[in-house]
């Protein structure tokens, strides 16, 4: 089963249809909240931060939304991918399906909720005057290089939280440190110069500069799009051949 590629086509359509149902069929609103999460910690942050440097910051409603869509993804795809093949062991065990496609399917997820809330930057933008500019053309780059990212470090965080389940504590503290070192909230001037170069080398740092870059309406720094698509690649690189050497022995992990 599922040697084709129209047949892992279909059953990542699935996979994707079976996380959007499931997530939100308890909840009255449903995938309203894909619009209303980003949306009402945008309103939070605004209010607390905007005082502090709003002086500093162009639209500081739309360098923070537009900042934080893109942590959110990176967070919560790689998250999903991490815990993907322990939370469907009870399928894994019974029928042979392509254990990456949970993985996959897992970032995909994430990825429609990210276009979801996606509406959300264009309604502030709207609201806010804020000028759409071609650049925004070009965001798809930095989206679809975090994408590439998100997935290969998913494969890896798959395989890791599998034989060692403390990964997911440690990875939330982790994700928790990157979202600060993310400058998602203050402008990357208040930084001192020295560790500047620091943040720098953060490819989700430099996902969100390149994409702010494209919604202010300035072309991205092509160094930065060339950092982040080469380490994007070589952690897929990575997570591909780790998944393929540990794939037949996860079964006996579960």
């Amino acid at each position: 089963m599922f040697d084709t590629i129209e047949e892992k086509k279909f059953l990542l359509k699935q996979l994707v249809k079976k996380n959007l149902t499931s997530k939100y069929k308890d909840s009255s609103l449903g995938i309203l909240w894909s619009f209303f999460n980003p949306l009402l910690t945008m309103i939070v942050f605004t209010v607390i931060f905007s005082m502090l440097f709003g002086r500093n910051i162009e639209n500081y409603p739309v360098y923070f939304l537009s900042g934080r869509l893109l942590y959110d993804f990176f967070s919560s795809g790689s998250k999903g991918a991490m815990n993907s093949i322990k939370r469907n062991s009870g399928i894994l065990k019974k029928i042979y399906v392509p254990k990456y496609m949970f993985a996959i399917s897992a970032v995909c997820y994430e990825f429609v909720n990210f276009l979801i809330s996606f509406v959300i930057l264009f309604g502030v933008m709207i609201v806010t005057g804020a000028p759409f500019h071609w650049t925004l053309i070009l965001s798809i780059i930095p989206m679809g290089l975090l994408f590439i990212l998100v997935f290969g470090l998913g494969l890896i965080l798959a395989i890791c939280n599998t034989y060692f389940s403390d990964i997911g504590y440690l990875y939330n503290i982790f994700t928790l440190v990157l979202m600060y070192a993310s400058a998602l909230f203050y402008p990357m001037e208040i930084v001192p110069a020295r560790i500047q170069m620091i943040f720098t080398l953060n490819p989700v740092y430099t996902a969100i500069y390149s994409f702010r870059e494209c919604v202010y309406g300035v072309l991205p720094d092509p160094f930065s799009i060339l950092y982040l698509g080469v380490f994007a690649f070589m952690v897929l690189i990575i997570g591909i051949i780790l998944f393929d050497i540990y794939e037949k022995k996860l079964s006996l992990e579960l």
